[in-house]
This record gives C-alpha cells, structure tokens and sequence, in this order.
C-alpha cells in the first residue's frame, strides 16, 4: 500500500517508542508460580483482573494458579488451588461478580489458620500472590507476608515440609489490587467495581424518575456506602439529585426544615419530582444514623409528598462490569504480575493503583493507614479531616454539588437569592454581562449535562446566560435566547444536544454577521462545548480579532466528542458513553459467536482517524485485534491475525472478534478485510462483519460522562467570569486580546489545565484532525498480548515505576482518576 514519507516518518516513529516499552525476553517468570485470590465483598471487574493476571504470568513464564474461595480456599487447600491455563480464564471479562468465589475466613486471621495455608502454598511450590479485595483483605496478605518466616520455620519444625523447601521458599511476594464498590481506599484514584457500581445506581435513579415524574412523587434512594459517601456524592451529581445525605458531611441539626423547604422551592416552580440521595452509612453532626425511612417520613408530615423509598442493595454490585472497569482490571492485573516477578526480598507489599492514566505501585501500608485515619477521623466526628483525607476531588464534587443543586426563589430575570443543598441563602450580585454557551460539532452524550452546568454557574456568579442553537451557523443567524434555571433542570441525564449541534467553522460563515449578533446580544464570553470543530472554531476567532473588535472576549473549549480527538486533553466528555455503547454490543456479538461456533466477527467503529474507540473497546470486550490508522497495518499483519484465529478455532474458545477504526486505512477498508479472511478462513472459520454507526453516539450519557461535563463546565464557567473581570475597560466593555484568553479546558494526568489554543496548534495535525501525540498508543500492547498471539510473545513493560503514596500533597487541583482514563 502506497504512502506518503511523511506518514511512514510518522507511523515508524509510533512504532518505536511502543518497542521501547517492549521487552523480546518471555522468561521472567520461569521458574515462579503466582496465585490469585479474591477476598471480601465482591466486585464487577474482579473476573477482568483474575483474566489478566492468569495470562501475563503465563506469557512471562509462569505457572498460573487460581485459589477459589478466597482466604477459606487458601487455608482449606486441596481442590481449592487449581493450576490455570489459558483457556480457563476466557470469556470471563464481561462477568460480574467473581467466578473463583469469595469468601470472609474467621480461621485465616488466626495463626493456625495461616500456617495451613503457607503448608498449602509451599505444597503447590507458590510464593508469590496476587490478592484482589479491600483494605481489610490486603492488611491480612501484608501480615501473611510478615509471618511467612516463622511460619516455615513453624512447618519444618513439625516436619510437614523440608529444610530445602524452606530455603527454595524464603519469601513471599504481595501485591494487592483494590476491588470495591465504595471506592473508599486512599492510595487510588478509582478502585474496581466503583463505576460499575455508579452505572447500575444511576440506571436506576433514570427508571425512578420517569414513575416519579408520571406521579408528582417524592424518592428517597437508598445507596451503600457504610463508610464512604463516594457513591451518594456523585450519583447526586449525575442525576442532578435535589438533597443527599452522606457520612462525611452530616447535615446540621435543623435539616427537616431546611431539606423541605429547598424541596418546596423547586416544586413552586413546576418541578413534579423530588429525587433524595441517602449513603446507607449517612448520619447527623452527633454520629446518629439518619435513615430513608426517617427522611421519607420528614417529606411526607411536612410537604404532604406521595415519598417512596427504594433501596438498591446488592443490585449495585451485579451485573455486567463497565467498560472502565473491565480496562482498569485488566491494567492492574498485568502490572501487578510484572511487580510480583520484579520484587526482592527487600521490597514491601504494594498495591496496584491507578495515578492519572498509570497503574503504579505504591506502598500498601501507606494506603492502609490512610485509610485508617480516614476511619479514626469519622469515629471522632471530625467530618473536616475525614473528607480532607477523602481528598481534593471529594471536596471538589461537594462544593460543585452544593452550587448546582441551588434553586432560584427570584423571577427569571436574574439569580437575586439562592438556597443552596444545605438550605443556607445566598445573596447574588446581578452583573451586567452575558456568557453565551453553546455546541459544536457532532453530538455527543454529556453535552446537555455540560449546558445544564455551564447556565447555572453562571446564574449563580450573578452573570446572565445565553444559549446558541445550531453552533455556529445559529450564531450568525441570531438563534440566541436567554436561559433560565428552571429551562435545563432535567437536561443532565438527557442524551445528544437539545442547542443542536453543527460542524460549520467560523470561516465558513458571514463573519459581518456573526460580529453583529455578538454586539446586539452583548456577548461578554463564550463556552463552546464540542469537539475538534469547537477547538478550530475557536482558534478561528482568535485570529480574526485583530479585524472584528466584537470578537475581543474570553472564550473557553470544553471538549465533547465521541471520537477522543481533541488536541490539548486525554478524554473528552462522550467517549465513556460510547465506549460502553461499543463493548456491550461487542458483548452480545460474542454470544451469537459462541452459539454458532467457529466464527470470526469484524466490527466498523467510529472515530474518524483516531483509534482510541477501537482500541480501548477492543480492550474491555476481549478482541483479538484491532485496526487503527496511528499503526499502519500491511497484508502480512492481515495473514498473521488469520493464522492466529485459525489456531485459535482449534481449541476451546472457537470465536473471534476484531475491531476496525472507520478510517483506519484507504485501501484495507472493512469490506475488503471481512472477504479476506472469510476466504483465507474457508473450512476453520466463517466471518460477518457488522458497522455500528452511529448507535455508538448512545443513549442517555453515563454517570462518569455526566459527572465528568457537570465538573468540567463549572470550572470553564468560572474561570471565564474572572476573565471578564481581569479585562474590563474603563467603559465597562470587555478587551481581551491575549493568547491566554482563549483557551481549551483539557485533562492531562490528573490535573486539568485551562491552555490556549495557539499553544496547541503546533500539537495538531489538522489534515487528520488528531493531536500529534496520543498517550493511549502506550498501552495498545496490551491488546495483543491479552489475545494470546503465538507468534509475537512479546512483553508488556511495567507502566512505571514504584511510587510513594503522597496524599493532599499537591497545589494543583486535581481530579479523580476515573475523570481521566478511558
């Protein structure tokens, strides 16, 4: 296939640094045995992790073992710890629960119990261990690890083993991976299961709305979180909740009054439902439980509500786990393998965490005591210190929770006086500008969420908010309206774009008139939600203020687009949506494969020329492989992905799946690779291809993508008021010319930074509209070595290196990982 020097330069460049993070050795392991075990509550995303682990320490050597039944398998032994190959662990990446079986063992915690199970281990000639569970199963594997010594010494006095086993099993090697459903473990910015968990909250909290709507009703919803308020905190965030109740921030002792009245308020102005978040672990400022019934009971005396409870209990934890989830685990699982074969004698027991867009190792103990002090601080009922541990992203959801849950008692006109969550009035001073926002490019699901945000917080700062239809053809038209608080009160789990959305430029319209509607509106800043059209829109206007003093004003991109494209940031909002979207399709494809047997199936994914859609779900639905324009692909790559489906189709799991990014080539278009290897796979395997189109683009957004947008519009909306005030002439009109007014709000690790779009024009390849680097590209390896080829065993290097866990330790704000990957 013909291409040009510039694109070979290009793509050989990709190339090499993923070698560079490649190592050709495959014996690493040799010699070693590494055990896996879940513990304690189970988690969406632990049969992920279980998946990983069991095949990197196969690919780098090692004997894989499964110990079923967590700690009670480890001490009960026999049938319990199972040698695993790498069949066993197919088709279980899209299960929920665990399928090795938890359980909570009494006789570990005792000495005698963990000398049977050292006996046990050294029996199966095991000594290094892979623990998935929460704080309390991993301070357990710490304590086993300590004791380890004596307890050999201990079995080589009963005779039980030998002084060689002994001395062939020194010490044991720890590392722990986070499965929890609360994500209350300090030391990592998300544990496995948590968003999952907020996916089956948040689905529910949907179906509840529409009965509750239907009804005028009142529903108090019941979450877990006995000791972390993480899932009621941003469950009320993605569902725009009126009141929560969460542990670490307990409501004063009026809050009856308070709750009822802010209840009240929003019903004055025709809202027909009531939604009220309750932690299962919620209580006042004196550590006395506040139940769901008590709050429904406080609704229905005061208000006279029809109030419903519903209590989610363990449905939270069932099915399916997210897209997030299934990539999360499967990171961890392959990191956690390199840092057991990698560790000393020397070296302490480490879990696997996620840092911004790495699984890193930190100390566990570190994490532990942390996390301890977190507890000790919630027993002393200092909910401060208990919610600073929590960290700054905990607060941060608190504080943007408490704006944007504030209703108006004013008139439409402007946000005079305000009850905030807490029912504490807040007096807003009325100014004299008006921030339009507005929607560019293709839809994307969050983009409502991002609007709702965006015209609040700039109620709330006393601005008045405008909202643009139809991107930028509506702004040269003049299809421009104010926008009150009570006009996108339900737009947050709303999906697509209720401005409308159009990809024209800026350079493509009347820029006389789009001067003119600026001015007659009194356009003092403007919040463009979008894609790469908002990013070049706005760049556009930059460069054309020198020509249009009307255009001389603070401009923001918030970046929303499906296809991940977007110069400046690691993820924009829509793309966790779409990710789940394609993975669950993937999902149900698989089965129709599994009950036919003996079949390949090729899917089209989205993304113009950026591959991240394809990989990151080829990733979390278990591809075999997956075909993106960033990595040019020749006719031998075609042949040997063939070879290995048709190695494949011989042994038990006979189906295939393979992903396609719409424009990952000219010339191998889906057609063509679908006749290819429905030809080259004649008599082993038969082949369908499926383009998914623009179902990809998804319903209602998900929790993350609404929690996401929320927090996202809110800083822009912020950051823009302040500009306005930095640049106001003495006329009382706003001048801004600098490159630093006009910015892209992007996510890079875990901090988010406001920076200018000239900076980011020399990152961009505008012919393909792509940034020039993408951090993705580093982990697509890992695709590849998770489908078992045979003929490149080549091994995933260790995402980096051992860190120290430094908690509220940064100047800089920053978010919660799971606002950062995928």
């Amino acid at each position: 296939m013909a291409t040009s020097a510039k694109t070979s330069d290009s793509n050989a460049h990709i190339k090499n640094r993923h070698l560079s993070r490649i190592s050709s050795t495959t014996d690493i392991g040799q010699g070693k045995a590494i055990a896996v075990f879940t513990s304690g509550g189970d988690s969406q995303g632990m049969n992920a992790a279980v998946r990983a682990v069991v095949r990197m320490a196969i690919t780098c050597g090692s004997e894989a073992y499964l110990i079923k039944e967590g700690y009670q398998g480890m001490v009960d032994g026999g049938d319990n710890i199972v040698r695993a190959n790498w069949d066993d662990v197919s088709g279980i990446i899209q299960l929920g629960g665990t399928v090795i079986g938890s359980a909570r063992c009494t006789e570990f915690r005792e000495r005698s119990g963990r000398l049977k199970a050292a006996f046990n281990l050294v029996s199966n000639g095991i000594t290094n261990i892979c623990a998935i569970g929460g704080d309390g199963s991993l301070t357990g594997a710490n304590l086993f690890r300590n004791e380890w010594p004596s307890l050999l010494q201990e079995l080589v006095d009963e005779g039980k083993i030998s002084e060689e086993q002994k001395i062939k099993y020194d010490y044991l090697n720890i590392v722990g991976m986070v499965g929890s459903i609360d994500n209350d473990f300090c030391g990592t910015d998300m544990t496995i299961g948590a968003d999952s968990a907020l996916h089956r909250i948040v689905e529910c909290v949907d179906c509840i709305v529409t009965t509750a709507h239907s009804h005028q009703r009142a529903f108090v919803l019941e979450v877990m979180g006995r000791h972390c308020g993480y899932l009621a905190l941003v469950t009320g965030l993605a569902c725009g909740a009126d009141w929560i109740f969460i542990p670490e921030n307990p409501p004063s002792d009026d809050w009856p009054e308070k709750m009822c009245n802010k209840l009240e308020n929003a019903r004055s102005w025709g809202n027909r439902l009531n939604v009220i978040i309750v932690a299962e672990g919620a209580i006042n400022n004196r550590g006395e439980p506040i139940t769901s019934e008590m709050v429904k009971n406080v609704i229905k005396n005061k208000l006279q509500l029809d109030t419903r409870i519903t209590v989610l209990g363990h449905v939270q934890r069932g099915g399916a786990p997210s897209a997030f989830d299934r990539i999360l685990a499967t990171r961890m699982g392959a990191e956690a393998v390199l840092a057991l074969l990698e560790a000393t004698p020397s070296t302490p027991a480490h879990v696997i965490s996620l840092d911004g867009n790495q699984a890193v190792r930190v100390p566990l103990m570190e994490c532990v005591k942390t996390t301890q002090a977190v507890q000790k601080a919630m027993s002393n009922l200092d909910f401060a210190e208990a919610a600073r541990l929590r960290g700054r992203t905990f607060l941060g959801n608190l504080n943007i929770y408490k704006k944007l849950g504030a209703v108006t008692r004013s008139t439409d006109e402007g946000c005079v006086a305000e009850l905030t969550s807490e029912g504490e009035d807040v007096e807003c001073e009325l100014k004299p500008f008006s921030i339009a926002i507005m929607n560019v490019g293709a839809p994307a699901a969050g983009m409502n969420a991002a609007v709702r945000s965006a015209v609040r917080t700039c109620l709330f700062s006393g601005y008045s908010a405008l909202v643009i239809h139809n991107g930028f053809e509506g702004l040269e038209k003049g299809m421009i309206e104010k926008c009150t608080w009570r006009k996108v009160a339900n737009w947050v789990g709303e999906g697509g774009s209720n401005l409308g959305t159009k990809r024209t430029l800026p350079s493509q319209c009347n820029m006389d008139e789009i001067t003119k509607q600026m001015a007659k509106h009194a356009i003092s800043g403007i919040i463009c939600i979008g894609g790469f059209e908002a990013f070049h829109g706005c760049l556009q206007l930059a460069e054309m203020r020198v020509k249009f003093q009307e255009l001389c004003i603070p401009y923001v991109v918030i970046p929303a687009t499906l296809s991940n494209n977007v110069p400046g940031t690691e993820l924009s909002i829509g793309v966790d949506t779409t990710l789940n979207t394609v993975c669950e399709t993937c999902d149900r494809i698989k089965m129709s494969a599994s009950g036919t047997k003996r079949r390949t199936f090729l899917v089209e994914t989205m993304g113009g020329y950026c591959g991240y859609l394809a990989t990151m779900a080829g990733l979390a639905a278990g591809a075999d492989a997956a075909y993106i324009n960033e990595e040019l692909f020749t006719i031998r790559d075609l042949q040997k992905n063939i070879t290995h489906l048709r190695s494949k189709m011989k042994g038990k799991t006979q189906r295939g799946l393979v992903l396609r990014n719409e424009k990952a080539s000219e010339h191998f278009t889906t057609d063509f690779i679908y006749r290819l290897y429905a030809e080259e796979g004649k008599g082993v395997f038969d082949c369908r291809a499926n383009v998914l189109g623009h179902m990809q683009q998804g319903g209602v957004p998900s929790p993350f993508d609404r929690n996401y947008a929320t927090k996202n519009a809110a800083k822009a909306a912020f950051w823009i008021t302040q500009q306005i005030q930095n640049n106001l002439k003495e006329d009382g009109t706003v001048n801004c010319r600098t490159d630093e007014s006009v910015t892209l709000l992007g996510m890079k690790k875990r901090q988010m930074y406001f920076q200018p779009v000239q900076q980011l024009k020399a990152e961009t390849d505008f012919e393909k509209r792509l940034p020039k680097s993408q951090w993705w590209l580093n982990i697509r390896p890992l695709l590849r070595l998770m489908a078992h080829y045979q003929d490149d065993r080549s091994l995933y290097q260790a995402e980096s290196s051992t860190e120290v866990f430094k908690p509220n330790d940064s100047e800089v704000e920053t978010i919660n990982a799971r606002d950062t990957v995928v």
